[in-house]
Order: C-alpha cells, then sequence, then structure tokens
C-alpha cells in the first residue's frame, strides 16, 4: 500500500516535469514555415503595420462619408443690451437675426434666446470629393505595400537566422568530435611516452593542443547560443528556440528556372509611392475648382423686448417667434489658382522622382539576380567539391596518425594534419550552408521566397 501510495506521489510530483519536456519537444518540432508564421504573427513592427493598414482603410471610409451632410443643432441663452438689435445672438450655427434699432441708447440688460437646426450638403464638388477618395485609397495602397515588403524582408531574416543557427549546432558537433580526437591522442601518447617511443615534450604539447580544442569548443557553443538568440528575437519569443534538421548537410538546393510570376514587394512598394503622389497632385488641382452646397434651416428667437418697445426680461427665456429657411450655394474660389498652382508644379516634380526611385530600384534588383546567380553557381560548385577535400583530408590525418605512432613522423606532422582536416570539416558543413543562403539570396532578390521554401521542409 505504502509502495503505491509512493508511486502516486512521484507521478504528481513529475508531470509538470512531463508537460515542460513535452513543450520543449514540440518547439522542436516546428518546421521553418511554422517559424515564419510565428513571426509574422507575433512580431511588434510587423503588428503595428496591420494596425496602420487598418488605420488606413478607416481614412478611406472617413472620406466617402463626407457625401454625408452636416446637421447641427444648437440652444442659446443671453443676457445683452436693449441697444441697437432687439437682444443678442451669437452667429455660430445661426442664421443672423437683427431687430429695429432703439429710440435712444439704453444699456438696461434684457434676456434674449433662440435655438436653430442648421442642415449642410455639398452633394456636388466637381470632382474634390472623388480626388480625395482615390487618395485615401492610394494612401492604403501604399500602406499595404510597405507592410508586405516588411513582412517579406522580416521572414528574410528569420530564415538567415534560422540557417545560421543550423550551422551553429553542426560546428559544434565538429569541435566535439576535434576535442574527443585530440583527447583520444592525448592518452595514446601518454602510453608511448611512457614506452620511450616518444619524447615527454610531446605529452605536454598535446594538452596544450586539447586546452585549445577546448577553447575552440566554448566558442563555438557561444556562437550557437547567440544564433539562436537571434533567432527568438526574430520570432518575438520567450521560449528556448530550437533549430534541428540535417537534411541542409545531406542535400543542395536545385537550380530551377521558374517563370517570373511574383513582383518584388520592393517595387510594388515604389509603384504604391509613385501612385499616391499622383493621387496627391489630382486632388491639390482639383481644390481649384467650385463647390456647390445645400442649406437648410429652423430656427426660433425668444426676447425681453416686445414689439411695441415694452420690457419684460423674463419672456427672453421663452420663443416668440419660429422661422425656417432653404437656400443653395455655389462657391469659386476665384484666387485659389494662385495659391495651388505651385502646390501641383510641387507634386509633378515629386512625381518625376518617385519615377526614377522607381527605375532606380528595378536596376538594383536587375543587377542583384546577376549576383544571386553567380554566388548560387559558384556555392553549389564548391559545396559539390568540398566532400571530396573532406574525405582526403580525413585520410591523410589517419595516416599521419599511423606514422606518428609508428616513429614515421614527428609531433607537427600530426598536428598539422589535424588542423586541415578540422579546416576540410568546418569547411564542408560551410559550403553547404552557404549554398542554402545563395538560394535564399536569389529568392530574397527575386521577390519570391517559395523558391527557397519549395525546397525545404
Amino acid at each position: 500500500m505504502m509502495k503505491l501510495v509512493y508511486r502516486i506521489v512521484v507521478v504528481i510530483l513529475l508531470t509538470p516535469l512531463f508537460h515542460q519536456l513535452n513543450a520543449q519537444d514540440h518547439s522542436s518540432l516546428l518546421t521553418l514555415k511554422d517559424l515564419l508564421q510565428q513571426a509574422e504573427t507575433n512580431y511588434p513592427l510587423l503588428k503595428s503595420k496591420s494596425y496602420e493598414i487598418q488605420a488606413a482603410q478607416k481614412g478611406v471610409n472617413a472620406s466617402q462619408r463626407t457625401l454625408v451632410p452636416t446637421l447641427d443643432a444648437s440652444y442659446q441663452a443671453n443676457f445683452a443690451t436693449y441697444n441697437n438689435i432687439i437682444g443678442m445672438a451669437s452667429p455660430s450655427f445661426l442664421i443672423p437675426i437683427s431687430g429695429p434699432p432703439s429710440t435712444g441708447n439704453n444699456y438696461s440688460g434684457v434676456f434674449g434666446s433662440s435655438a436653430s437646426l442648421v442642415l449642410n450638403w455639398q452633394p456636388i464638388t466637381f470632382g474634390q470629393r472623388s480626388a480625395q477618395i482615390d487618395f485615401s485609397k492610394a494612401g492604403l495602397q501604399q500602406t499595404t505595400a510597405d507592410a508586405q515588403n516588411e513582412i517579406f524582408q522580416h521572414k528574410v531574416k528569420v530564415i538567415n537566422a534560422y540557417l545560421d543557427a543550423l550551422a551553429a549546432k553542426e560546428l559544434v558537433k565538429v569541435y566535439e568530435k576535434n576535442y574527443w580526437r585530440t583527447e583520444i591522442n592525448l592518452k595514446a601518447i601518454k602510453a608511448l611516452v611512457t614506452s620511450g617511443i616518444k619524447p615527454g615534450l610531446d605529452t605536454a604539447m598535446f594538452k596544450a593542443e586539447l586546452s585549445r580544442a577546448k577553447i575552440d569548443l566554448l566558442n563555438f557553443r557561444k556562437y550557437k547560443q547567440q544564433t539562436l538568440i537571434t533567432l527568438s528575437q526574430y520570432l518575438a519569443s520567450d521560449i528556448n528556440v530550437t533549430a534541428d534538421d540535417s537534411s541542409y548537410f545531406s542535400k543542395l538546393p536545385q537550380v530551377s528556372i521558374g517563370v517570373d510570376s511574383a513582383r518584388h514587394p520592393l517595387l510594388t512598394l515604389f509603384d504604391s509611392n509613385l501612385e499616391l503622389t499622383r493621387a496627391k497632385r489630382k486632388m491639390v488641382s482639383r481644390t481649384m475648382l467650385p463647390t456647390l452646397g445645400l442649406w437648410g434651416t429652423t430656427y426660433a428667437r425668444g426676447s425681453g423686448i416686445h414689439y411695441d418697445g415694452s420690457v419684460n426680461s423674463p419672456d427672453g427665456l421663452s420663443f416668440q417667434r419660429y422661422n425656417y429657411g432653404v437656400g443653395v450655394q455655389l462657391s469659386m474660389p476665384l484666387l485659389q489658382y494662385a495659391r495651388i498652382n505651385p502646390q501641383v508644379q510641387q507634386q509633378e516634380l515629386l512625381i518625376r522622382s518617385n519615377e526614377e526611385k522607381l527605375q532606380e530600384v528595378s536596376l538594383q534588383l536587375a543587377k542583384q539576380l546577376q549576383m544571386a546567380d553567380t554566388t548560387l553557381n559558384n556555392s553549389l560548385a564548391a559545396a559539390r567539391e568540398n566532400p571530396v577535400l573532406m574525405q582526403s583530408s580525413d585520410f591523410s590525418y589517419r595516416a599521419m596518425l599511423s606514422r606518428y605512432q609508428s616513429g614515421l613522423a614527428n609531433y607537427a606532422d600530426l598536428i598539422q594534419a589535424q588542423y586541415i582536416l578540422i579546416k576540410a570539416e568546418t569547411d564542408n558543413k560551410t559550403a553547404y550552408i552557404n549554398a542554402w543562403k545563395a538560394l535564399l539570396f536569389k529568392a530574397a532578390v527575386k521577390g519570391d521566397l517559395n523558391l527557397f521554401l519549395n525546397q525545404v521542409k
């Protein structure tokens, strides 16, 4: 019975640990595409771009709703002098109201009141409203293009950081193997020194070499942690991120020539900047056109001065007269051209500037694509050659180790062969990851990450 209770207690205590380990295993099983989705969802800058798109959409809605008329209601109560007008009314939201002059200066104060309802509508703006809507829509397109470009660039950073983390992990394995190799050699040399085949100095020198191998291993472990921290930063994640996929070092990317179906997000961004400038020029130029407005009002007036001149000030707090009015107003900005024309010319120059910027980006991407093709071809050629170099270096090292143990080679020859081997192993891992980075570079220049993602898990 006590054993059963003990087992239950152990299970309860270890359950949280099992959940934590399962969570870590789950995180290690995330594919590169999962990491990209996580980065797009969580990274603060990309989230801010999403809010900017929503704000730009609200701007389009706001410009479209300028067709809705304004309707303002107001009420006033005041205490003012008898002179000149029968009471007082503030002009804000009210049609001006005046009365006959008084027979003489009378500085006595009387109450007055007024209320109104004013409708103002501009159904016809001769293109001003449509230009404002087009400008808002161009702003939405520009904001969307900026967000898409930022997402694209960030995904490139995530993939590059992921490849760095994979390379760092493989290099740690290489230097762990080198440390293990050096440690075994040191034990073997101690036996040779004891038997008198090798001088005692070799033992001290191999101890120094073992220390050097350990330092190299520690440095690459530090580099591995740095790459994982960088990757977690791009993912906006506080959990431990892992990168584990050996397939990048067992196969090389394929060079495929596909149809250019994707437009680079950077080109789309600069094109949207150009369209935004054109829309602004149109909007500015339309402000020189007239506007046609309709208005209507109904209002009431109260005064403490009656029509016969008698005064009963409290009567001004209630209404005695009720009125209405409607009208049409055509407004023509006669001198607007002199003020707006320089602004139109300014927008014309900005349009030309954005056109040249678009041409510059197109030229840069075209040249970068040539560089990407050259880099990819050379990286693939180097990666195909490195395994041969590594095999030869491994054979040379083993042969030199056998000669050293037989007394036919000295310490310097053996260490030189070991250095060549570790460099060949390091270069082989680096060559493979450089080939994948070259493919990523081409995908980034083409503006289509599927060129890379379609060849990985």
